[in-house]
């Protein structure tokens, strides 16, 4: 079988078979495969939220947040941790990768914590700890302004123009608008 174009090209009916099978396969793979309207997008996110009362950030920083990231880095599977610090109080956002079961995320940033409470200051509240939760919210949000518009007509032009637009592309399920009044700058 060294020259496989020259063999199928004297002996057309096989390869052609060969075609018709394999396409006649992937067309009815392509109608069995299942659609799901509401997918499962959700990323499994931790947050860790640590509190001391009084507390400067910097203290916060250097008591609190170091030693937990630094045991929370320890945990497998982490796509992105991010830390935010304020006066008395630390937010650690952990994203793990897609895949990994949330449940057990959160039992494995509590043992990490678990791990470093001891050299923890004294004075905190007790560490929360809990999943983050994306399936459901919004997936895209849009602002509309104009100056040739009076804010009724604006109104009125996104609810029977924009919505029944963006509601009659496939895939969109809602469609919310939620007025604001303007803001000057």
């Amino acid at each position: 079988m060294k020259n496989i174009s020259a063999w199928a090209i004297r002996h057309p009916v096989t390869p052609i078979v060969l075609f018709v099978v394999l396409f006649f396969l992937g067309t009815v793979a392509f109608i069995r495969l299942p659609i799901n309207l509401n997918p499962d997008v959700s990323f499994p996110a931790v947050d860790v939220n640590i509190s001391q009362p009084g507390a400067a950030p910097q203290e916060m920083e250097t008591q609190i947040a170091q030693k937990v990231e630094g045991s929370i880095a320890s945990i497998g599977n982490i796509h992105h941790q991010q830390t935010r610090i304020s006066e008395g109080n630390v937010l650690i956002i952990v994203e793990f990768n897609i895949g990994t079961p949330i449940d057990r995320a959160v039992t494995d940033v509590r043992d990490a914590i678990a791990r470093v409470r001891a050299d923890l200051p004294q004075g905190i509240l007790e560490p929360q700890v809990q999943r983050e939760d994306s399936d459901g919210g919004t997936f895209a949000i849009y602002a509309v302004t104009t100056t040739n518009m009076t804010p009724e007509q604006l109104s009125w032009s996104i609810d029977n123009t924009i919505t029944k637009r963006l509601l009659g592309v496939r895939g969109v399920a809602q469609v919310q608008r939620h007025a604001h009044p303007a803001t000057v700058w």
